[in-house]
Protein backbone atom coordinates (compact mmCIF):
# COMPACT_ATOMS: atom_id res chain seq x y z
CA UNK A 1 0.00 0.00 0.00
CA UNK A 2 1.33 3.45 -0.88
CA UNK A 3 2.22 5.68 2.06
CA UNK A 4 2.46 9.43 1.51
CA UNK A 5 5.91 10.94 1.96
CA UNK A 6 6.67 13.65 4.46
CA UNK A 7 9.54 15.49 6.18
CA UNK A 8 11.57 14.24 9.11
CA UNK A 9 10.41 16.03 12.26
CA UNK A 10 12.95 17.39 14.72
CA UNK A 11 11.75 18.57 18.12
CA UNK A 12 13.35 20.44 20.99
CA UNK A 13 12.07 22.45 23.93
CA UNK A 14 13.88 25.47 22.53
CA UNK A 15 16.86 26.19 20.33
CA UNK A 16 19.31 23.45 21.29
CA UNK A 17 17.95 20.90 18.85
CA UNK A 18 19.13 23.16 16.04
CA UNK A 19 22.69 21.99 16.81
CA UNK A 20 21.49 18.46 16.03
CA UNK A 21 19.45 19.42 12.98
CA UNK A 22 22.47 21.26 11.59
CA UNK A 23 24.49 18.02 11.61
CA UNK A 24 21.58 15.95 10.28
CA UNK A 25 21.02 18.30 7.35
CA UNK A 26 24.75 18.38 6.62
CA UNK A 27 25.03 14.58 6.54
CA UNK A 28 21.64 13.90 4.92
CA UNK A 29 20.88 17.04 2.89
CA UNK A 30 18.53 15.31 0.47
CA UNK A 31 15.75 14.93 3.05
CA UNK A 32 13.09 17.45 4.07
CA UNK A 33 12.99 18.53 7.71
CA UNK A 34 10.53 20.33 9.97
CA UNK A 35 11.93 21.77 13.19
CA UNK A 36 9.63 22.60 16.10
CA UNK A 37 10.89 24.52 19.11
CA UNK A 38 8.52 24.71 22.08
CA UNK A 39 10.07 28.00 23.15
CA UNK A 40 6.92 29.27 24.86
CA UNK A 41 7.26 26.54 27.50
CA UNK A 42 11.05 26.22 27.67
CA UNK A 43 13.13 25.20 29.47
CA UNK A 44 12.00 21.63 30.11
CA UNK A 45 14.96 20.71 32.33
CA UNK A 46 13.36 21.65 35.65
CA UNK A 47 9.83 20.42 34.88
CA UNK A 48 8.22 17.24 36.19
CA UNK A 49 8.18 13.97 34.27
CA UNK A 50 4.43 14.29 33.74
CA UNK A 51 4.69 17.83 32.36
CA UNK A 52 7.58 17.01 30.01
CA UNK A 53 5.73 13.95 28.76
CA UNK A 54 2.54 15.95 28.12
CA UNK A 55 4.36 18.75 26.30
CA UNK A 56 6.49 16.37 24.25
CA UNK A 57 3.55 14.22 23.19
CA UNK A 58 1.65 17.32 22.13
CA UNK A 59 4.57 18.44 19.95
CA UNK A 60 5.06 14.97 18.47
CA UNK A 61 1.38 14.83 17.54
CA UNK A 62 1.67 18.23 15.84
CA UNK A 63 4.61 16.98 13.78
CA UNK A 64 2.67 13.85 12.84
CA UNK A 65 -0.26 16.02 11.76
CA UNK A 66 2.20 18.05 9.68
CA UNK A 67 3.03 14.91 7.72
CA UNK A 68 6.17 13.68 9.49
CA UNK A 69 6.42 9.87 9.52
CA UNK A 70 9.56 10.01 11.67
CA UNK A 71 10.30 12.36 14.57
CA UNK A 72 13.63 12.84 16.34
CA UNK A 73 13.49 14.22 19.87
CA UNK A 74 16.61 16.41 19.70
CA UNK A 75 16.19 17.15 23.39
CA UNK A 76 17.79 15.11 26.16
CA UNK A 77 15.15 15.99 28.74
CA UNK A 78 12.32 14.89 26.43
CA UNK A 79 14.27 11.78 25.46
CA UNK A 80 14.82 10.95 29.14
CA UNK A 81 11.35 11.71 30.45
CA UNK A 82 8.95 11.06 27.58
CA UNK A 83 10.40 8.94 24.77
CA UNK A 84 9.86 5.46 26.20
CA UNK A 85 6.25 6.14 27.19
CA UNK A 86 5.45 7.63 23.78
CA UNK A 87 7.07 4.69 21.99
CA UNK A 88 5.41 2.00 24.08
CA UNK A 89 1.98 3.40 24.88
CA UNK A 90 1.07 6.28 22.58
CA UNK A 91 2.44 5.31 19.17
CA UNK A 92 0.43 2.06 18.91
CA UNK A 93 -2.75 4.08 19.46
CA UNK A 94 -2.16 7.33 17.59
CA UNK A 95 0.25 6.44 14.76
CA UNK A 96 1.35 2.79 14.73
CA UNK A 97 3.29 3.14 11.47
CA UNK A 98 5.23 6.23 12.59
CA UNK A 99 8.37 6.28 14.68
CA UNK A 100 9.90 8.53 17.36
CA UNK A 101 13.63 8.42 18.13
CA UNK A 102 15.72 10.15 20.78
CA UNK A 103 19.28 11.33 21.34
CA UNK A 104 20.27 9.31 24.42
CA UNK A 105 20.55 5.82 22.94
CA UNK A 106 22.72 6.79 19.94
CA UNK A 107 25.12 8.53 22.32
CA UNK A 108 25.29 5.75 24.90
CA UNK A 109 25.94 3.17 22.18
CA UNK A 110 29.28 4.80 21.33
CA UNK A 111 30.44 6.75 24.40
CA UNK A 112 32.51 3.80 25.64
CA UNK A 113 34.67 4.00 22.53
CA UNK A 114 36.12 7.33 23.70
CA UNK A 115 37.25 6.53 27.24
CA UNK A 116 40.51 4.89 28.31
CA UNK A 117 40.01 5.12 32.08
CA UNK A 118 36.42 3.91 32.07
CA UNK A 119 35.30 7.13 33.79
CA UNK A 120 32.74 9.24 31.92
CA UNK A 121 31.30 12.57 33.02
CA UNK A 122 27.83 13.69 31.96
CA UNK A 123 26.80 17.35 31.94
CA UNK A 124 23.02 17.68 31.69
CA UNK A 125 19.87 19.41 32.87
CA UNK A 126 18.47 18.57 36.28
CA UNK A 127 15.68 16.56 34.68
CA UNK A 128 18.04 14.39 32.66
CA UNK A 129 20.26 13.77 35.68
CA UNK A 130 17.31 12.82 37.90
CA UNK A 131 16.07 10.36 35.28
CA UNK A 132 19.35 8.42 35.51
CA UNK A 133 18.90 7.69 31.79
CA UNK A 134 22.60 7.95 30.98
CA UNK A 135 23.95 5.61 33.68
CA UNK A 136 21.20 3.10 32.87
CA UNK A 137 21.70 3.17 29.11
CA UNK A 138 25.50 3.25 29.22
CA UNK A 139 25.47 0.21 31.51
CA UNK A 140 23.61 -1.76 28.83
CA UNK A 141 26.42 -1.29 26.32
CA UNK A 142 29.45 -0.70 28.55
CA UNK A 143 28.76 -2.19 32.01
CA UNK A 144 32.36 -1.59 33.08
CA UNK A 145 32.11 2.19 32.73
CA UNK A 146 31.56 4.43 35.75
CA UNK A 147 29.31 7.42 35.03
CA UNK A 148 29.48 10.69 36.98
CA UNK A 149 26.65 13.18 36.44
CA UNK A 150 26.47 16.93 37.01
CA UNK A 151 23.29 18.98 36.67
CA UNK A 152 23.86 22.45 35.19
CA UNK A 153 20.52 24.22 35.71
CA UNK A 154 21.74 27.72 34.85
CA UNK A 155 23.41 26.91 31.54
CA UNK A 156 20.28 26.74 29.36
CA UNK A 157 18.90 30.09 30.62
CA UNK A 158 22.30 31.70 30.02
CA UNK A 159 22.42 30.36 26.48
CA UNK A 160 18.80 31.11 25.62
CA UNK A 161 19.30 34.70 26.79
CA UNK A 162 22.49 35.01 24.73
CA UNK A 163 24.62 35.53 27.84
CA UNK A 164 26.83 32.47 27.34
CA UNK A 165 29.75 34.31 25.74
CA UNK A 166 29.86 37.07 28.32
CA UNK A 167 32.38 37.01 31.20
CA UNK A 168 29.54 36.53 33.69
CA UNK A 169 28.93 33.04 32.33
CA UNK A 170 32.46 31.95 33.26
CA UNK A 171 31.59 31.64 36.95
CA UNK A 172 28.68 29.24 36.34
CA UNK A 173 30.61 27.17 33.81
CA UNK A 174 33.51 26.75 36.24
CA UNK A 175 31.21 26.00 39.19
CA UNK A 176 29.58 23.02 37.49
CA UNK A 177 32.81 21.80 35.88
CA UNK A 178 34.61 21.85 39.25
CA UNK A 179 31.73 19.86 40.78
CA UNK A 180 31.88 17.24 38.03
CA UNK A 181 35.65 16.79 38.05
CA UNK A 182 35.70 16.59 41.86
CA UNK A 183 33.65 13.40 41.68
CA UNK A 184 36.56 11.41 40.20
CA UNK A 185 40.13 12.32 39.44
CA UNK A 186 40.48 10.36 36.23
CA UNK A 187 37.40 11.29 34.20
CA UNK A 188 38.77 11.35 30.66
CA UNK A 189 35.56 11.71 28.65
CA UNK A 190 32.89 14.35 29.16
CA UNK A 191 29.54 14.22 27.39
CA UNK A 192 27.48 17.32 26.68
CA UNK A 193 24.11 15.69 27.37
CA UNK A 194 22.08 18.74 26.45
CA UNK A 195 21.88 20.02 22.90
CA UNK A 196 22.33 23.61 24.11
CA UNK A 197 25.72 22.95 25.66
CA UNK A 198 27.86 22.90 22.48
CA UNK A 199 27.61 26.70 22.60
CA UNK A 200 29.68 26.56 25.80
CA UNK A 201 32.21 24.15 24.31
CA UNK A 202 35.12 26.63 24.21
CA UNK A 203 34.65 27.65 27.85
CA UNK A 204 34.31 24.02 28.96
CA UNK A 205 37.39 22.86 27.06
CA UNK A 206 39.49 25.46 28.86
CA UNK A 207 38.60 23.83 32.19
CA UNK A 208 39.25 20.21 31.22
CA UNK A 209 42.46 18.37 32.04
CA UNK A 210 44.77 17.76 29.09
CA UNK A 211 43.79 14.70 27.08
CA UNK A 212 40.12 14.79 28.07
CA UNK A 213 37.65 14.14 25.25
CA UNK A 214 34.60 16.40 25.04
CA UNK A 215 31.66 14.92 23.13
CA UNK A 216 28.78 16.84 21.53
CA UNK A 217 25.80 14.86 20.27
CA UNK A 218 24.95 16.41 16.92
CA UNK A 219 27.27 14.38 14.71
CA UNK A 220 26.60 11.17 16.66
CA UNK A 221 22.84 11.53 16.23
CA UNK A 222 23.23 12.36 12.52
CA UNK A 223 25.31 9.23 11.94
CA UNK A 224 22.79 7.17 13.89
CA UNK A 225 19.90 8.56 11.82
CA UNK A 226 21.68 7.69 8.58
CA UNK A 227 22.20 4.15 9.87
CA UNK A 228 18.57 3.88 10.99
CA UNK A 229 17.24 4.92 7.57
CA UNK A 230 19.55 2.44 5.87
CA UNK A 231 18.33 -0.38 8.12
CA UNK A 232 14.65 0.58 7.77
CA UNK A 233 13.92 1.07 4.06
CA UNK A 234 10.19 1.00 4.78
CA UNK A 235 10.61 4.23 6.78
CA UNK A 236 13.25 5.72 4.48
CA UNK A 237 10.85 5.46 1.54
CA UNK A 238 8.29 7.52 3.48
CA UNK A 239 10.69 10.44 4.01
CA UNK A 240 10.38 13.13 1.33
CA UNK A 241 13.53 14.32 -0.41
CA UNK A 242 13.53 17.85 -1.81
CA UNK A 243 16.10 19.32 0.60
CA UNK A 244 13.58 21.67 2.21
CA UNK A 245 13.80 22.89 5.79
CA UNK A 246 11.01 24.62 7.68
CA UNK A 247 11.16 26.03 11.20
CA UNK A 248 8.32 26.53 13.68
CA UNK A 249 8.14 27.90 17.22
CA UNK A 250 5.42 28.12 19.85
CA UNK A 251 6.72 31.56 20.86
CA UNK A 252 7.56 34.72 18.91
CA UNK A 253 8.92 33.91 15.44
CA UNK A 254 10.86 37.17 15.50
CA UNK A 255 12.58 36.24 18.76
CA UNK A 256 13.23 32.72 17.53
CA UNK A 257 14.87 33.96 14.34
CA UNK A 258 17.11 36.40 16.21
CA UNK A 259 18.47 33.65 18.48
CA UNK A 260 18.34 30.61 16.22
CA UNK A 261 21.25 31.60 14.00
CA UNK A 262 23.56 31.26 17.02
CA UNK A 263 22.68 27.56 17.20
CA UNK A 264 22.20 26.79 13.51
CA UNK A 265 25.11 28.80 12.16
CA UNK A 266 23.14 30.87 9.68
CA UNK A 267 20.02 33.00 9.47
CA UNK A 268 16.65 31.32 9.19
CA UNK A 269 12.98 32.27 9.08
CA UNK A 270 10.46 30.55 11.33
CA UNK A 271 6.67 30.46 11.64
CA UNK A 272 4.64 30.77 14.84
CA UNK A 273 2.19 28.03 15.82
CA UNK A 274 -0.29 27.62 18.66
CA UNK A 275 -0.65 24.19 20.26
CA UNK A 276 -4.21 23.58 21.34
Amino acid sequence: MFSPQGPIGVFDSGYGGLTVLKEMAARLPQYDYIYLGDNARAPYGTRSFETVYHYTLQCVQWLFQSGCPLVVLACNTASAKALRTIQQFDLPKIAPDNRVLGVIRPTTEVVGNFTRTGKVGVLATKGTVLSDSYPIEIAKFFPEIAVFQQACPLWVPLIENNEHERPGADYFVKEYMDSLLAQAGDIDTVLLACTHYPLLKTKIEQLLPAGTTLIAQGEIVAVSLADYLQRHPEMESRCSKTGQLRFFTTDSAEDFDSHASIFYGKALISEHIVLS
